[in-house]
């Protein structure tokens, strides 16, 4: 158990340090340090997707009984994910700082200093930073320790969740290099909002409707049917999806109108 978290540990900041190294120091590249770290972050975000997206497919499809049946995969990559949401609080903080002084983006008020930033990112991204902190301090115990290796079928479908966030990475990066009138982006936008509805907002309905042909009951009892914490833990986790879900059509409809209006538009998450 604890070689897997330490992995994890190792591998996610490792891709990051690696990956922006290349960007800086590769011939033809020779990025500065701002965009490489601004790139760095949405690949290391966007590999965690791929591999948290393979592992949920392996999981889901190997368990027939949605209850009982158990893949070791699933406590296995829930110890090597949980440093990455370590990790992409500090890597989105690096991000924040360095776009601040990037060449368009320079505010007047910028701080001098990173703990000031530090203070405003933490206030500008309460919201992601809350989900990351709950992935850890919540999720993690509840997913490996107090399921008692029930349920791996759903922690396999709550791990395809992650197959949105290429196309947020994609849509970010597009943005941050003013490419948001192309056709890729267009097209990338149109892939980021019916991935992030399904995966994301359609999730919790999905698997209540599961778990409701398994016990043979109507969809709608099965809130009153299964245990009060499993209401508010998917009370809670979908929340911040819906919110995210509706900033990402915001986003669409400019877009797609052609309106120049500014948003901040959603964080990298998972």
């Amino acid at each position: 158990m604890l070689f897997i978290l330490a992995t994890g540990c190792v591998f996610f900041p490792g891709l990051f340090f690696f990956s922006k190294q290349c960007l800086k120091n590769l011939p033809g590249l020779k990025w500065n340090e701002g965009d490489a770290v601004m790139v760095s972050a949405r690949v290391v975000s966007s590999l965690q997707a791929i591999m948290a997206s393979s592992a949920g497919y392996i999981i889901s499809t190997s368990c027939d009984d949605i209850i009982e049946d158990q893949h070791w995969l699933t406590s296995a990559y829930i110890l090597f994910a949980v440093p990455y949401f370590v990790y992409d609080i500090y890597a989105m903080f690096l991000c924040y700082w360095h776009k601040l002084h990037v060449k368009g983006h320079e505010v007047d008020d910028r701080p001098k200093s990173k703990s000031v930033a530090l203070t405003r990112y933490l206030r500008r991204e309460f919201l992601m930073v809350l989900h990351h902190v709950v992935m850890v301090t919540v999720c993690f115990p509840v997913s490996v320790f107090w399921r008692q290796g029930k349920g791996d079928y759903f922690q396999g479908v709550m791990f395809l969740a992650e197959l949105s966030t290429p196309s947020v990475c994609l849509g970010k990066i597009l943005i941050q290099y003013k490419q948001q009138h192309t056709l890729l982006h267009k097209v990338n936008g149109a892939l980021m909002l019916v991935t992030f509805f399904i995966c994301r907002v359609l999730l919790f309905p999905y698997l209540y409707y599961v778990y409701g042909r398994y016990a043979s009951i109507p969809f709608y009892l099965v809130p009153l049917v299964v245990p009060w914490q499993c209401n508010l833990g998917a009370a809670l986790l979908m929340a911040p999806q819906v919110y995210w879900f509706s900033l990402i059509c915001r986003g669409a409809l400019r877009l797609f109108t052609g309106s120049s209006s500014h948003s901040h538009g959603p964080p990298l998450f998972h």
